[in-house]
This record gives structure tokens, C-alpha cells and sequence, in this order.
């Protein structure tokens, strides 16, 4: 997708995480001079395949799968150091080389060990279906302002007077829920000093290396993580992350002006799915739900829980591609229908007698929201072996195009399989 007038592409994606963006990702980053996570943290999972190897990124960004290609984590992204460390380890295993390639953005917040005692002992981390994993109250120290940034590890006075802030907040927070757990300032200073070593030489000013990089007409790809429904602002809140998934978050979380983000490319599932709490409306709570789990292999990256299954969302495509600006779709997993004898794509809500053609921000509307279908013929034969668009079936297509009517946004690529190499470029 890139040409002389897009330099800068914005992955992201256009329903509630998990539709694939690790694999787009890889695939365009071969294009890519730089590839950027710009928010979230740990809590992502990105899953690429090349030939048979799996690779599950968390932090580090998919491009570093190709090499020669700049990967850079942006100041929007909180950081766990010790997951960022485990993440490198396994990729030098692998034979991948990381040393030079990647960067972490000295403005970056670090997650504490005392964000995941909090976090795990939190009624409402658990009553939305969080991971558990620390990324909320970070987030929360972050916007309250006694945050850990990675350049605090250069300032020792500092970082512990903030490290006795941060213990403090978190001990008055783990009192109040209950738990018998305490944060300690020294064993939180104590692991902070056996990470600074190890990460100091990674930290950048990432958001002046990028702008220089734009200045230089290099190609960078920004790689957003979640979904655009579990946008902070945006998404079906509260149930939602901590961040801006969507695409205005890419400015922010990688440092780079709006005017430098030249396309958006929305990623989603043939059909939808979401983990965790919170509305669904086209749920499927039957036995077919379970087949396109099982099918699909719905089960999460980074904690490998089961994800609820239900038709393609229309009307969250459709909004999507409005609060995204996006300028093309990327479909992925079209063949996990390839067995279903007939489709239903969702194009509208009925709510209390009256038809929602636009996504409500009022959950109760939610909830109460029955989809309307419109009904397509299955094609019933595989498409895994698909490399052109004509070489999909003609209900395929059919349902693609729908599809793309429903979203208002042109379908561009089509994944029919998990390999780098199962992929349609409908333009090609």
C-alpha cells in the first residue's frame, strides 16, 4: 500500500482486537523502513506465521520478523520490561536479529510490579475482563502523574521519589480491595535497578527519530493493537482498554504529526469475535458459536482464553470506518466460513421498535439491541489455496462485497489462512 503519496500507514483495528493485524503487519512490513507500536502493552498478542514457525509478539512490533526493517516502541505503549526481555529472548533464539533494529521511546511508562498486584486484586479489572496484566492502573499513574517513565531509570533521586509514590497509591489501593498483598519500595527499586542495564541501551527519542524519518519520505507503518471498540473514548465503555486504539492514537502514541498519517487500513474478521465482558449484539451462544471457535482456533494470544463468536457486525464496521477515517479493509479468516452452508451479515440493530443503522454509545441501547440480518449462501469449499481474487468462489465474493457495502470502506487485502503467504491482494 505503499506509493509516492502514502509514506505513512496506520494498521489498525475495526472491531474489539484479535482480527489479525499481526499478520497484515508482516506482510506490509516487508514494504516498511520502520514498523511502530503506538499504544496498549503487554495485554496484545500478535500471532505470525512464517512457513510453519509461530511467533507471538506482545510488545515487540511484527516487523522485526523481516529483517533490515526499524521497529520502534512509541511513547503511547506502557511497557513491561520483563515481558519486553522474555519477547527478545525468544526471537534471538529464533534466529532473528534485534540488536540495532529496535528502540523504545524514553518517554514510554514502564508497568511496575505493583500495576499487576493492583490489577489482579481489582473487583473492577475483573468485572470488565481485563488481563490482569497491570496495563490499567499504568495507565491511571500515568494520567494522575506519578508515573515511571523509561528516562527516570537515567535519574535515581527521582526515580525513587516516584517509585514512593507510585508504592504508596498502589498499597492504599490494595487495602481497600481487600488483599493481603503489599507493594515495597526497595524490591520495586530493586528490579528497576536490574532492568535499567538492559533497557537504557534501547531508549530514543522515538518521536524525533520518526518525524526525521517522515522528513526523509521513509515508509513507516504504525501498528495499533486491540480494536476500535475497546477504544478509551470511542469504544463500548466501560468495557474497554486504557488507550486510544483507534487511529487518532497513532499521532499521539508514536510522536508524529496528523498531517504525517497519510492512510488507515482497517483489519477485520470475516465474522466477529470479542474477549472478555461487554455488549456483542450478533453473539452466537450455540453450538455454532462453539464450531467457529473451534474452526477459527478462537482462543487469545496473551491470556488463552476462549473468544465469543458471533456474525460479521456491519454497523461496527460502519463505525469503524468513520471515527478511524479509514481508506481501505483488510479481511481476514474468510476461510474459517468455508464449511457454513449459509452467512449472516448484521445490518442494523432493532431497538425497541426502532432500526439503528449507527452505533449507539448508549450500552443500554446495547444490550438491548436484536441485529438484523441480511442472509447469503455459503460457497462450501475451501479458499485456502486462494491467491487472487478471482480465484475465490463466486459466494465469496458475494459476501465480500456485501461486506464491504456494509462498512462503506474498500476491501483491499483477503487472508485465507494463518501463513504469510495466504493472502489476496485485490489490486494486484
Amino acid at each position: 500500500m505503499f506509493d509516492s503519496s502514502v509514506r505513512t500507514l496506520v494498521v489498525v483495528g475495526a472491531q474489539w482486537g484479535d482480527e489479525g493485524k499481526g499478520k497484515l503487519v508482516d506482510v506490509l512490513a516487508e514494504q516498511a523502513d520502520w514498523v511502530v507500536r503506538y499504544q496498549g502493552g503487554a495485554n496484545a498478542g500478535h500471532t505470525v506465521y512464517v512457513g510453519e514457525q509461530k511467533t507471538v509478539l506482545h510488545q515487540v512490533p511484527s516487523g522485526i520478523l523481516h529483517p533490515g526493517v526499524r521497529c520502534a516502541i512509541g511513547n503511547g505503549v506502557v511497557l513491561d520490561p520483563a515481558q519486553l526481555f522474555v519477547e527478545i529472548e525468544k526471537l534471538v533464539a529464533q534466529g532473528v536479529d534485534v540488536v540495532g533494529r529496535l528502540y523504545v521511546s524514553d518517554r514510554a511508562h514502564l508497568v511496575m510490579p505493583y500495576h499487576k498486584q493492583v490489577d489482579g486484586a481489582s473487583s473492577a479489572s475483573k468485572a470488565i475482563g481485563t488481563t490482569g496484566r497491570g496495563i490499567g492502573p499504568c495507565y491511571v499513574d500515568k494520567v494522575a502523574r506519578r508515573g515511571v517513565r523509561v528516562l527516570d531509570l537515567r535519574n535515581p533521586a527521582r526515580l525513587r521519589t516516584l517509585v514512593e509514590a507510585g508504592v504508596g497509591h498502589a498499597n492504599e489501593q490494595l487495602v481497600a480491595s481487600g488483599s493481603a498483598l503489599r507493594a515495597s519500595v526497595d524490591e520495586t527499586m530493586a528490579f528497576l535497578s536490574d532492568v535499567a542495564p538492559r533497557l537504557l541501551p534501547l531508549a530514543e527519542d522515538v518521536g524525533l527519530a520518526l518525524s526525521n524519518a517522515v522528513k526523509a519520505r521513509a515508509a513507516l507503518l504504525l501498528e495499533g493493537a486491540q480494536g476500535s471498540l475497546l477504544d478509551v473514548d470511542h469504544g463500548t465503555y466501560p468495557f474497554v482498554t486504557s488507550s486510544n486504539t483507534t487511529v487518532g492514537g497513532a499521532a499521539t502514541g508514536a510522536g508524529v504529526p496528523p498531517t504525517a498519517l497519510h492512510a488507515a487500513l482497517g483489519v477485520v474478521k470475516a465474522y466477529t469475535t470479542r474477549v472478555g465482558n461487554g455488549p456483542m449484539p450478533t453473539e452466537l451462544g450455540d453450538a455454532l458459536g462453539e464450531e467457529i471457535r473451534r474452526i477459527g482456533n478462537e482462543f487469545g494470544a496473551t491470556t488463552g482464553r476462549p473468544r465469543r463468536c458471533g456474525w460479521f457486525d456491519g454497523v461496527v464496521a460502519r463505525y469503524a470506518a468513520r471515527v478511524n477515517g479509514l481508506t481501505a479493509l483488510a479481511v481476514t479468516k474468510l476461510d474459517v466460513l468455508d464449511t457454513l452452508p449459509e452467512l449472516k451479515l448484521c445490518t442494523g440493530y432493532l431497538v425497541d421498535g426502532e432500526l439503528l443503522r449507527e452505533f449507539p454509545g448508549d450500552l443500554d441501547l446495547l444490550e438491548r439491541a436484536v441485529p438484523q440480518y441480511d442472509v447469503l449462501p455459503g460457497w462450501r469449499r475451501s479458499t485456502a489455496d486462494a491467491r487472487r481474487w478471482d480465484d475465490l468462489p463466486g459466494e465469496a465474493k458475494r459476501y465480500l462485497y456485501r461486506l464491504e457495502e456494509l462498512s462503506g470502506t474498500p476491501i483491499r487485502y483477503v487472508s485465507v489462512g494463518t501463513r504469510r503467504d495466504q493472502i489476496i491482494d485485490v489490486k494486484a
